[in-house]
């Protein structure tokens, strides 16, 4: 049988991870392991196998790792915008650090949780173009580095899977677009950039885990291999708003600005920061976030089997709901995901 680790067991993508593989280990002949550091924080129902450590303290490498064939790492710290040197403490350094333990200890797969706006916009629908390495935005620096990490070390034999995943929705969320964005359209403020019209890849938890499960126990893979992975349809960002309008009464915006104003906008609200109390109302992050993806599935329903079943519409559903008990201010653009 199997064993496959999931670090971050307790955040979005993780817990969406271990609940799948849990609920198919017996066909797939997967024993999922959950990794985290407070058990009591698991998703209800789970029974498997817990490993309590923490990825910042090398020592706890070797038990976490001990006896594992794969390692699905969703353990992040994210952060929209600066943060720098926490992104580098909690996240960069330790996915580095766990990726070179599970070379030394033989591992055979490490799949990693990366993002469709990692590369270029010109670049963004081939999952293997080189990730951006934005000033702007440390966190999604650091994912190009992981992943830069990832296509060396597969060349000592461990095959590393990339999944470049869509905006993530859906229950059980740490940060996402849609909780920083539903807020700052209330206030009126937030402008179309450009007119809406780019496409918007949001997908439920659900579906990232189905993702991963098929990457877990996906034949024929090896060396460095990355996909793009998005819900069954992609929707453009004025047809997101008018259903976030029609279905809860956000408030559409009243101006459209074309992308370069939009990163200058976003630019001088972050010089602004140090002056005001609030978080920015937008930052050059979210931007990046609009533009448009020209990512499909394609690849990951050929070869990993992967085939999305959650609507956008659904996945929005149950995070707002979850929101309206959950969030009860806005939600900051920097929060640890365990």
């Amino acid at each position: 049988m199997k064993k496959v680790l999931v670090t971050g067991a307790n955040g979005f993508v993780g817990s969406h991870v271990l609940m799948e593989l849990t609920a198919h280990g017996a066909e797939d002949d997967v024993l999922p392991i959950a990794a985290c550091r407070d058990a009591g924080r698991l998703p209800a129902g789970y029974k498997g196998e817990v490993r309590c450590g923490d990825l910042r303290n090398r020592d706890d490498l070797g038990s976490l790792l001990e006896g594992v064939d794969a390692v699905v790492h969703a353990a992040s710290w994210s952060s929209l915008w600066g943060n720098d040197g926490e992104s580098r403490e909690r996240f960069l350094v330790p996915s580095l650090d766990l990726l070179q333990a599970c070379v030394m200890r033989g591992v055979g797969r490490f799949l990693f949780v990366s993002t469709t706006s990692a590369s270029g916009p010109r670049a963004m629908g081939d999952p293997f173009a080189p990730a951006m390495k934005p000033g702007f935005w440390p966190h999604l620096a650091n994912i190009g580095r992981i992943e830069a990490a990832m296509q060396e070390v597969a060349k000592r034999g461990i095959t590393c899977v990339n999944l470049r995943c869509g905006l993530f929705a859906g229950e059980r969320y740490g940060l996402g677009l849609l909780p920083i964005l539903l807020p700052r359209l209330k206030t009126h403020l937030v402008p179309w950039i450009q007119g809406g019209s780019t496409g918007m890849p949001i997908i439920d938890g659900q579906d990232i885990g189905r993702a991963f499960r098929c990457a877990v126990r996906a034949e024929g893979l090896s060396g460095y291999e990355s996909f793009n992975i998005v819900g069954p349809e992609i929707p453009t960002v004025r047809t997101v708003i008018d259903f976030l309008h029609a279905e809860f009464g956000c408030p559409r915006p009243h101006f459209s600005v074309p992308f370069p104003a939009g990163y200058a906008f976003a630019w001088l609200m972050e010089k602004m920061d140090p002056l005001v109390p609030w978080e920015p109302l937008v930052v050059r992050s979210i931007i990046h976030l609009l533009e448009e993806t020209h990512a499909d599935n394609a690849a990951a329903t050929e070869r990993l089997g992967y085939v999305p079943q959650v609507d956008w519409r659904t996945a929005i559903r149950r995070q707002v709901a979850e929101m309206a008990w959950r969030q009860r201010r806005p939600m900051p653009m920097a929060m640890p995901v365990h």
